[in-house]
C-alpha cells in the first residue's frame, strides 16, 4: 500500500514535473457523436464555452514545467482542438521546448485548408502526429461522426500531409463500417497517412445507441480485475481541462471529475475496492489493461 507521504510525492511530481501533458484546449466541437461525453454527460452545457488561450497556458503552467516535458498533446472529453487555439499553443510550447513532441486528436472537419497547411509546418517532427478520427468512408463516417463532412475532412488531412504534417488515421469499427476496412487502408496509404489504427468502442455496454452496433469480427475485449496499472503514473502525465482544472487523467476529467489534488484517494482505493473508472480503464488482465488493449490493429502505412 502506498503511504500518504508517497501519495503526496506522486501528486507533487505529476503537477510540477510531468513528462506528458494532455490538454483539452476547448470544449467546443461541431460534431454530435452520440456516445461522446458532450452528448451524454448531463453536467455538460454546450452554451457555456471554455477555451484556453496562450495567456491561460502561461498562467497555469510554468516555463520550467514546459521545458521538462517530453510530450504535449491536445485531445479531451468535450471539444475538438481545431475549434480552439491549437496553432498558437503548439507554437508556444515549441518555442519554450524545441525538442517537445506535439500531438493532437481531431475529427478533421473544422477550419480551412490554409489553417491545416499552417499546422502541418509545426506538427511535422518524427514523433509528432495529428490523429484524424475517421470512422469509415463517405457513406459511413457521418453515421457516428454526426455533422462532420467527410469530403472536407479528406481535403484538410491532405493539406496537412502535403505541408509536411505527420497524420494518423484512427477508425472506430462498428457493424456498419467493418466491411470497409481494406478500402480505408488503401485510401489512407494513398493519401500519405503514416499510421492506421482500428479500435472498438468500449461504450456500447453502458451507452447503448439505437443504430450503433459493435462489429461482428472485432469483439470488445473488456475484462476487469482489482489490480490497477495506472496509465497516468506510467507516463508521468497530467490532464488539464478547458476549464483550467488539473486532473490525474482525462477519464477523471469530466465535469465533476476527480481533481489532481484528490489523486491520493484514488490510489488508496486501488488497495481495497478500486475506483470504478480506474477499474474500467486501467485494471490488469493477462498483463494488459483495457486502455492498452483497445487497439485491434495498427498498420504502418508510409514509414
Amino acid at each position: 500500500m502506498l503511504s500518504k507521504k508517497t501519495d503526496l510525492q506522486v501528486i507533487t511530481q505529476m503537477l510540477t514535473s510531468p513528462k506528458t501533458l494532455h490538454l483539452e484546449i476547448t470544449d467546443i466541437c461541431q460534431a454530435a457523436c452520440p456516445q461522446c461525453s458532450r452528448e451524454c454527460d448531463p453536467n455538460f452545457n454546450s452554451d457555456i464555452k471554455n477555451t484556453l488561450s496562450v495567456g491561460d497556458i502561461k498562467r497555469l503552467i510554468s516555463t520550467d514545467t514546459i521545458k521538462n516535458l517530453d510530450k504535449m498533446f491536445m485531445c479531451g472529453n468535450y471539444g475538438d482542438p481545431a475549434a480552439g487555439n491549437a496553432i498558437e499553443i503548439c507554437n508556444y510550447f515549441r518555442e519554450i521546448n524545441p525538442d517537445i513532441t506535439l500531438g493532437m486528436n481531431t475529427n478533421g472537419g473544422l477550419q480551412s485548408i490554409r489553417w491545416w497547411q499552417s499546422l502541418g509546418t509545426i506538427i511535422n517532427r518524427q514523433k509528432d502526429y495529428v490523429v484524424f478520427s475517421i470512422d469509415g468512408l463517405k457513406d459511413t463516417n457521418h453515421i457516428y461522426r454526426k455533422n462532420v463532412v467527410w469530403d472536407r475532412v479528406i481535403k484538410n488531412a491532405t493539406a496537412f500531409i502535403k505541408a509536411g504534417g505527420r497524420a494518423h488515421w484512427e477508425m472506430i469499427v462498428f457493424e456498419h463500417n467493418e466491411h470497409q476496412i481494406q478500402q480505408v487502408e488503401n485510401l489512407a496509404k494513398d493519401l500519405g497517412f503514416y499510421i492506421l489504427r482500428y479500435k472498438v468502442s468500449r461504450r456500447h455496454d453502458f451507452i447503448p445507441i439505437v443504430g450503433l452496433s459493435p462489429p461482428k469480427n472485432y469483439p470488445e475485449k473488456i475484462e476487469l480485475s482489482n489490480k490497477i496499472r495506472c496509465q497516468a503514473l506510467e507516463e508521468n502525465s497530467v490532464y488539464l481541462s478547458s476549464q483550467g482544472i488539473f486532473h490525474p487523467c482525462c477519464w477523471h476529467g469530466n465535469l465533476g471529475g476527480t481533481k489532481l489534488d484528490q489523486f491520493d484517494k484514488l490510489i488508496d482505493s486501488w488497495n481495497v475496492i478500486p475506483d470504478s473508472i480506474c477499474r474500467q480503464t486501467c485494471s490488469i488482465v493477462d498483463n494488459e489493461t483495457n486502455f492498452s488493449n483497445q487497439w485491434r490493429k495498427e498498420i504502418m502505412l508510409n514509414p
